[in-house]
């Protein structure tokens, strides 16, 4: 569904988006780089509201999130689009082409995820969340004003600004956010994005909701015991309860590295674990 987008404003006879930290200036019937978001005649629309390629009720471990409300289930949904490029996305089929959808209403959803027996509320997940922005914050709102115990789960890559996380956060309580790397040059090369926001955006979550780090380390890229020391120092310097998920690469879409030596897995835990309470080691 296509509806009006939040975080825009004009420059003459283009449209600045700002919901994330691409800024794309885009020119009248162009997309911009999530490939959701067009310019019409000086408006700015969304072209993925409601819309879900993808839905499931699964453990809330498989976010992943380990030590909030464990043993416990969440309906996962997801829609189509993103704002990174990464060579390795294991959902590339959903974020990076318009994948068959069908569409889904906010009161729809909030009142699946309230009658689904032993749900404990909704998880923005499998592509992400946050270029899916006023689907997301609608059913947040409304699940949170429905049911207040209900718990929303945000599964992200970080890449949003900060004006739009923060009107999104009070009604999140957990989020796993994807830290790719420590290395500014990897997220160009490999994601096209950036390193500092995702850095901004988990010192300003872990201070409203629980937070829950993943790496992925890929063999020949980030699979140095150097950044995963850098990566804890950073997460150490916020909180040393953060926890983080180590987790192992397979070749996936354009990528074709080896899979991520597990002795190597096994070191880079325990340097990890010099700086934070919490190392869990993934797809090992």
């Amino acid at each position: 569904m296509k509806k009006e987008a939040m975080f825009y404003e004009n420059l003459k006879d283009k449209v600045h988006c700002y919901l994330c930290p691409h800024n794309c200036v885009i020119e009248n019937g162009h997309i911009g780089k999530c490939n959701v978001r067009t310019h019409e005649d000086g408006k700015l629309y969304t072209l993925n509201y409601g819309e879900i390629t993808s839905a499931a009720l699964d453990p809330i471990e498989k976010k992943p999130l380990y030590y909030f409300k464990p043993e416990s289930f969440i309906l996962s949904v997801g829609s189509f689009g993103c704002n990174f490029v990464c060579g390795f996305c294991q959902n590339y089929r959903i974020s990076q082409q318009i994948a068959k959808s069908e569409f889904v209403s906010k009161e729809e959803l909030v009142k699946t995820a309230l009658t689904t027996k032993a749900n404990i509320g909704l998880a923005f997940t499998y592509n992400e969340p946050s270029i899916w922005y006023e689907y997301v914050y609608d059913c947040a709102k409304l699940l949170k004003e429905t049911d207040e115990n209900a718990s929303v789960v945000i599964v992200t890559n970080g890449y949003i600004s900060e004006e739009p996380l923060k009107m999104l956060l009070p009604y999140v309580d957990a989020m796993n956010i994807d830290l790719k790397s420590y290395s500014n040059s990897y997220y160009k090369d490999l994601c096209g994005g950036s390193l500092k926001p995702v850095l901004k955006t988990i010192e300003i979550a872990a201070q409203k909701c629980h937070v829950e780090i993943t790496t992925l380390l890929v063999s020949g890229e980030n699979d140095s015991l150097e950044e995963v020391e850098e990566i804890a120092k950073f997460l150490s310097s916020i909180n040393k309860d953060i926890p983080l998920h180590l987790s192992r690469y397979f070749p996936q879409y354009k990528l074709m590295n080896s899979p991520t030596d597990l002795t190597f897995m096994r070191k880079a835990e325990e340097v990890a674990g010099k700086y934070l309470n919490r190392v869990i080691l993934g797809n090992v």
